[in-house]
C-alpha cells in the first residue's frame, strides 16, 4: 500500500471552552465549541492545497483552569507530534475564544508562524514575548460580550512592540459565535491563514497592517471586516 506524503505545512485548528472545567470533553457531536469550529476547517480542507494538513487538536479537559493552562499542554504535544511525523513545516494556529489564548501561548513553538484568533480570550495579564516574530491577526466582533474586543486591541498593540508583526480585524455588530456576518467570518479566515502560509497573497489591507512600525498606534494596525472583503480582496 502506498504511503500518503506528509504535509507540507498544517493548521491546527483551537476550539473554544470553559474558563475552568477539569472534566473531559463531551462527545464529539455534543461538543458545541468544537461544532462550531467545524465548518472553518471544512472551508479550509476546500480552499487550501491538499499538501497542507487541517488539523483539530484534541483536549483533555474542558476548561483553561487557571495556571494549569490546560489547552496549551494540548496545542504544544500536537506541535510536538506533528514535527516528530512531518518535520520543520510551518504552522498556524487558528483559535477560538479560549482556543485563541491557547493558540498565542503556544505560538513560540518552532513551527508556528502565525496565529489566527477569532473572538480570542486574551487577558492584558498575558505575556507576549512568545509572539516575536510572528504574525498576529485577532478577529473581533464589536458585539461581543463574552470576550473583549478591547483586549484584542491592546495585544495587538503590545505584541508588535514586542517584536510580533500584528493587524486586528474588527467585525461590526459581530457576535461571539460569528453566526453575524457567518459568510464573512468565514471568507477571511480562510483568505489569513492561507496567506500566512504563503499559499496565497494576504488581503491587502491586512498585509498592510502587519507591516506597521513597532511604535504605531493601535489604530494604524486596525482594519473593519467589510474593508477587507470589499471587491478586490480575498475571493
Amino acid at each position: 500500500m502506498t504511503q500518503p506524503h506528509p504535509p507540507a505545512a498544517a493548521v491546527l485548528v483551537l476550539h473554544g471552552g470553559r474558563e475552568t472545567g477539569l472534566g473531559v470533553p463531551p462527545p464529539a457531536p455534543f461538543d458545541l465549541p468544537a461544532v462550531r469550529m467545524r465548518p472553518f476547517a471544512r472551508g479550509l480542507r476546500g480552499a487550501l492545497p491538499g499538501d497542507v494538513l487541517v488539523r483539530a487538536v484534541r483536549y483533555g479537559h474542558r476548561g483553561w483552569n487557571g495556571d494549569r493552562a490546560d489547552p496549551v499542554h494540548d496545542a504544544v504535544r500536537a506541535l510536538d507530534e506533528l514535527r516528530r511525523t512531518a518535520g520543520e513545516i510551518p504552522v498556524v494556529l487558528l483559535g477560538h475564544s479560549m482556543g485563541g489564548r491557547a493558540a498565542l501561548a503556544a505560538a513560540g513553538h518552532p513551527l508556528v508562524r502565525g496565529v489566527v484568533g477569532l473572538a480570542p480570550w486574551c487577558p492584558r495579564s498575558d505575556p507576549v514575548e512568545r509572539l516575536a516574530g510572528r504574525d498576529v491577526v485577532l478577529v473581533h466582533g464589536t458585539r461581543d460580550r463574552v470576550t473583549d474586543p478591547a483586549d484584542s486591541r491592546a495585544l495587538t498593540e503590545r505584541a508588535r512592540k514586542g517584536g510580533a508583526r500584528t493587524c486586528l480585524v474588527t467585525v461590526p455588530g459581530g457576535d461571539h459565535a460569528m453566526l453575524r456576518s457567518a459568510a464573512g467570518w468565514h471568507r477571511l479566515t480562510t483568505a489569513l491563514v492561507a496567506g500566512l502560509l504563503d499559499r496565497a497573497p494576504l488581503p491587502g489591507p491586512v498585509a498592510e497592517a502587519l507591516r506597521v512600525p513597532p511604535g504605531a498606534a493601535a489604530d494604524e494596525g486596525t482594519v473593519e471586516l467589510d474593508r477587507v472583503l470589499r471587491p478586490g480582496g480575498p475571493g
